[in-house]
């Protein structure tokens, strides 16, 4: 647990105040699709234009096929700490199209936590102070207590397990090859949001 310095907590607070509900980024990952284009620093670069399209129908798959278990749903119930979930993300990033329709589907059962999310790009500085490795990797969920005014904990830019994938394909190869990264949505795909339900079990019951 940390307090958000008065630099953080401003940044956070400047960051949610233009944020956007995740209707609202499904319809712009939709939008941008459409015009093909991405969100970001380059909306003309065709690569991600491509992975935005590709981001359009994970999340309308996802949306429409997501299933919670009993146990996190019992444990988000018990949740009493007014929190602001604020994700950090990008339109191309697939790792964000598969896992923020899970976190999606754990806010809507609860009265106490509000989703939010905001463009990476436009709020570097927040991200800033987020950072996995040294890298402004997304998503990045930053959990707030709106009423201890402190940041509670931060999760991403991937569930743990997916993490040491990751972590073990690099150790052995040096950097993330296109068909790893092809392996690690067919991965997403065969998961089906388990992974990052199994990490917010833990992290909801510690805090």
């Amino acid at each position: 647990m940390q307090t958000a310095d008065t630099n953080t907590q401003s940044l956070f607070e400047a960051t949610l105040n233009a944020s956007m509900t995740y209707d609202e980024y499904v319809q712009l990952t939709a939008d941008l699709a459409a015009q093909n284009k991405s969100s970001g620093n380059t909306p003309d670069d065709e690569d991600l234009a491509n992975f935005t399209m590709l981001n359009d129908r994970r999340l309308k798959r996802w949306n429409k096929t997501l299933k919670l278990d009993t146990e996190i749903k019992e444990i988000i119930s018990n949740q009493i700490k007014n929190l602001v979930w604020l994700v950090l993300t990008e339109s191309w990033c697939g790792d964000a199209a598969h896992n923020i329709p899970v976190l999606n589907k754990m806010a809507e059962l609860s009265d106490v936590i509000e989703l939010r999310l905001a463009l990476r790009d436009e709020h570097s500085e927040l991200m800033n102070q987020f950072l996995t490795n040294g890298g402004a990797a997304i998503p990045k969920l930053i959990a707030f207590d709106k009423d201890a005014k402190e940041i509670i904990y931060e999760w991403g830019p991937r569930p743990s397990e997916a993490a040491a994938l990751v972590a073990e394909y690099k150790a052995e190869h040096g950097k993330l090859t296109p068909e790893f990264k092809e392996d690690l949505q067919r991965w997403y795909n065969k998961n089906k949001g388990e992974a990052v339900v199994s990490d917010f079990k833990k992290i909801l019951t510690s805090h």
